[in-house]
């Protein structure tokens, strides 16, 4: 069995090993880092997961937006990534990571209004309502699958690029 705790209960150098081992040392030149580049996560959507007191999952949510190609900016979180321990997959901790972030942005009023949105299969985040209908015309800076840019309902359907939030959560990260 494994809890969920906040991540701030964990080391950070500990979850840094952790995105090493699930996603590869060079994970850092991918342009999901792009996107959220200068941003710090958001405390109260990010958590971890621990199996007799050893992270073995985690998922970190950051406050993007949406560039509209008109002028106008659409704050937005982006979730992920989401890792989990390559000796610990198939049992459900990145489901229940996933699932704890979504309630407590819908539910907390953490994240407002704003739509959730990542990078990712999507074949298996359609599950938790994740599909590319609004993403169409989307760009992130740097490439990406078209595919796998996904977001929830309510995301914004309109041209323009996914980036940093310049006015983002008060305490939430950096001013870009």
């Amino acid at each position: 069995m494994f809890d969920l705790v906040p991540i701030a209960e964990v080391a950070a150098d500990a979850v840094e090993a952790l995105l090493d081992a699930a996603f590869g040392t060079d994970r850092h030149g991918r342009t999901a880092y792009r996107v959220r580049e200068g941003m710090d996560a958001i405390p109260e959507l990010s958590f971890a997961a621990r199996e007799q007191g050893a992270l073995v999952g985690s998922i970190q949510c950051w406050p993007v937006a949406l560039h509209g190609d008109d002028g106008g900016q659409t704050p937005m979180v982006m979730v992920g990534p989401v890792a989990v321990s390559p000796a610990r997959q198939n049992i459900g901790i990145g489901r229940a990571l996933m699932w704890r972030a979504i309630r407590v942005a819908m539910a907390g009023g953490i994240a407002g209004d704003d739509a959730l949105m990542l990078i990712g299969d999507p074949e298996y985040y359609d599950q938790f309502g994740y599909d590319d209908a609004a993403t169409g015309a989307w760009r992130l800076p740097g490439p990406f699958e078209p595919r796998r840019l996904l977001a929830r309902a309510g995301a914004p359907d309109r041209p323009g690029i996914v980036g940093p939030r310049i006015a983002h959560f008060a305490g939430a990260g950096k001013s870009a």
